[in-house]
């Protein structure tokens, strides 16, 4: 029998005092995911200045202090065989009535199209469910970044709508959409 509401809302409060730094390693089927240390920084900084991974994450390492400047987001190497091959992050909305985390990826674009994305994503997907108790995950690819939309939909993601004008490119001249997409916790396979 699932939790009444007054259950799920202590597991809610008491997950919501959780220290928002994972220690720990999450194993997927091919890929692990480990919280991002100094010896990552480099190769992460490398893949960020890729083509294809800076169109869509412009200057995410312009800070001398990344990928340690943002409190809000929990970041993690993904490694293949014990090598840098990308970076996946969550936010968490702590508030029990929004209660909800995002997530973001990147990786090298040499290991695009091999399921290496749709392994990190559903790993940190059981991750927030289980672990952190979140009924409800998101991620807002650009809309025109198809590959992406079609591996969080592999995963179970579903369309919501598009965020007209949501983030700005990577030019600095403009602005594109982004697709909102969702998934619940009973929709998590594994």
């Amino acid at each position: 029998m699932p939790p009444g509401p007054d259950t799920s809302l202590h597991r809610a409060h008491e997950i919501e005092k959780a220290p928002l730094s994972d220690t720990s390693e999450l194993r997927g089927s091919r890929v692990a995911l480990v919280p991002v240390a100094s010896e990552h920084l480099s190769e992460l900084r490398r893949i960020l200045r890729t083509r294809e991974v800076k169109l869509r994450w412009r200057d995410e390492a312009a800070s001398p202090a990344w990928p340690f400047d943002d409190p809000s987001a929990t970041r993690f190497a993904v490694l293949l065989e014990g090598e840098v091959r990308g970076m996946i992050q969550y936010g968490e909305e702590n508030e029990p009535d929004y209660r909800h985390a995002s997530i973001d990826i990147f990786l090298d674009p040499s290991m695009h199209r091999q399921g290496l994305g749709r392994d990190a994503v559903a790993t940190l997907a059981r991750h927030l469910v289980r672990d952190r108790g979140h009924h409800r995950l998101v991620i807002d690819p650009a809309a025109d970044n198809e590959p992406a939309i079609r591996c969080y939909a592999a995963i179970g993601f579903r369309p919501v709508g598009i965020m007209r004008r949501y983030e700005r490119d990577a030019d600095g001249g403009g602005w594109h959409d982004a697709l909102l997409m969702d998934l619940l916790a009973e929709e998590l396979d594994g």
